[in-house]
């Protein structure tokens, strides 16, 4: 039996508000044992967050507030609560023999400060190396988290590297120090599912080498089992199930873990409804959470095969593309001469061709860099294109002036990836959606403008009293239903979606991924669908297109294509899904 490395006891955490104390977490119990890796999961504002800032003393108290409890922490013969060590000693604890990987490396990271610069920083801070000693262990540390060119990345900005590049900066500093106990919160969320099998496998590899206790924190089951040892689930600050990755995998006890495990869109054929939570369990007004009567039974009832949303979709004899894209290309310049002259170029997109018919949906799938998103955007014009046409309706976009343009866009929209950049936050919601009604001149006056948001707030399953809110009072669901309501208001025909899911829970995913299902039916609009993830596109998408390196190199059915692939790069994206989530 391996040593205890941390305990937390009876973890008991309110915040301050308006009206009093809130409680956050309620009686939590979570071990770690050496060399062990325990997952806890769940939705946000479960408390797997506060869970972990916590542990280092991160949480600002007020507002947070610690009503009972303990976090003890083991090292060597000494052991001391984490709640009442002193700051010297929590500074000393800190980013030595207790890690963190935070989500987001862009915000984690100092843009001003090279990479190189702030993992030496915390080399000095705790290990007292000399200038050229942590400089060679930095070097050493990008070495043994594979980051291409080591001493190149020592001197770059953090804007100069991928998204998976700075993953790995992060990992770097946070296992600098070779600390008892890392905690990963989310590192690999909305990553290629390449980078993120290589970033799994990393710190599996680093943990087995150090013997580090960690803690993963995610949203994501797929990637649960492929690196837990033990699973803790969190439900609105209170732990519902704690067991091994396999039995809980297998026997599910609680039916939030029921539904989480059941709502993957890869264990559904598609356009199946996938379940959500409250199929599963209601909670009454105290937040106690009881089995749903029905629970699991919508799955069954919506396994028909011969359903129409399960039928590969088939385009009318004679049927005429609503868009054409013929050798489409997109040039961005790298390298110019005194006279502006460009002398070198990237291809973003790179001869590319292919139709979409009227009520398709079209995947689009692809690492990060694959030229997807300046796809998807110069279809709508928002990026020019170098050369190629983009037909619509047999209007050529690329050469349209500026008026048949406007015109034309009231049919094209576009839901973005992050709704929440995408929403000005000084705008209330109601008057962002009603927007480009009033731009465009389809409403006579604001009256009308409200009774039309008010029916598409309704159709996106917000409610009326939400028309006044501004964005950052919304959860993340919630803003990808406003930024979907906003881009449905003109009664487009054409839609792009990009990586409008690859952030959300799995739980709300699914909520998502119904609504757009259920809009499509009702609105009948044609969509592409941009995603690095292939069970999502496989499950929403009639056809998949795989993009490398700005080229289109397989396209298909989308199940032909997701079980049958021919190209070995679309094999190695599929291969690198994680183990736990392929049906």
């Amino acid at each position: 039996m391996s040593a205890t490395l941390l305990q937390i006891n009876d973890l008991c955490i309110s915040f301050q508000g308006p009206e009093g104390l809130r409680p956050a977490l309620q009686h939590i119990h979570i071990q770690v044992n050496k060399g062990e890796t325990v997952a806890i999961v769940g939705e946000s504002g479960s408390g797997k967050s506060i869970t972990s800032l916590s542990i280092l003393g991160l949480l600002a108290s007020p507002p947070a507030k610690y009503t009972q409890g303990a976090i003890l922490f083991t090292q060597g013969n000494w052991t001391g609560d984490l709640l009442k060590v002193p700051g010297k000693t929590m500074e000393a604890l800190r980013g030595n023999k207790i890690a963190m990987i935070f989500q987001e490396p862009m915000t984690s990271l100092n843009p001003v400060l090279t990479c190189g610069f702030q993992v030496m920083e915390a080399i000095r801070t705790h290990l007292k190396l000399d200038p050229a000693a942590a400089k060679a262990k930095t070097i050493a540390l990008f070495e043994k988290v594979q980051l291409p060119d080591p001493a190149g990345i020592f001197n770059r900005y953090p804007h100069q590297i991928s998204g998976g590049q700075k993953q790995r900066v992060m990992i770097a500093m946070a296992i600098s120090c070779e600390p008892e106990l890392l905690i990963c919160d989310e590192p690999t969320t909305a990553l290629d599912v390449t980078v993120q099998k290589n970033i799994l496998q990393l710190i599996r590899s680093l943990q087995i080498e150090q013997q580090m206790g960690v803690i993963f924190i995610t949203h994501d089951l797929g990637v649960v089992a492929e690196i837990a040892d033990r699973v803790v689930v969190l439900y609105r600050g209170q732990l519902v199930e704690e067991n091994t990755t396999q039995e809980l995998f297998k026997h599910p006890q609680h039916p939030y873990t029921r539904a989480l495990l059941a709502c993957r869109p890869v264990l559904h054929a598609k356009g199946e409804r996938l379940p959500v939570v409250s199929d599963f369990m209601q909670v009454d007004g105290n937040g106690t959470a009881s089995v749903e009567p029905n629970a699991g039974r919508q799955t069954a009832a919506n396994a028909n095969p011969q359903t129409v949303a399960n039928r590969p979709f088939q385009p009318n004899d004679g049927q005429e593309p609503l868009v054409t894209v013929r050798n489409l290309q997109v040039h961005f310049p790298t390298k110019k001469s005194f006279l502006g002259k460009t002398l070198a170029c990237t291809r973003a997109v790179d001869d590319v061709s292919f139709d979409i018919y009227p009520g398709e949906t079209l995947g689009l799938v692809g690492e990060s860099g694959c030229g997807k998103s300046t796809l998807g955007r110069t279809l709508l014009q928002l990026i020019p294109a170098t050369e190629g046409q983009v037909l619509y309706k047999g209007y050529d976009l690329t050469r349209a002036d500026a008026l048949t343009l406007k015109r034309l866009r009231r049919e094209m929209q576009i839901i973005f990836q992050d709704p929440y950049s995408s929403l000005n936050p000084r705008m209330r919601i109601g008057e962002a959606i009603a927007e480009p009604l009033l731009v465009h001149q389809l409403v006579r006056d604001k009256k009308e403008a409200r009774e039309k948001v008010m029916h598409l707030l309704e159709k996106v399953g917000l409610l009326p009293e939400h028309y006044n809110r501004y964005p950052h009072e919304f959860s993340g669901g919630q803003r990808q239903r406003i930024v979907i309501a906003r881009a449905l208001a003109l009664n487009p025909s054409f839609i792009i979606c990009d990586e409008s899911v690859s952030a959300l829970d799995v739980s709300v995913q699914a909520q998502v991924l119904n609504l757009l299902n259920d809009l499509k039916a009702d609105f009948g609009f044609t969509a592409v669908f941009i995603s690095h993830d292939l069970s999502v596109v496989r499950y929403i998408s009639d056809r998949i297109l795989v993009m490398q390196k700005g080229k289109i190199i397989e396209s298909g059915e989308a199940s032909s294509v997701y079980y049958h692939p021919k190209e070995a790069y679309t094999q190695q994206l599929i291969a690198a899904i994680p183990k736990g989530i392929i049906a």
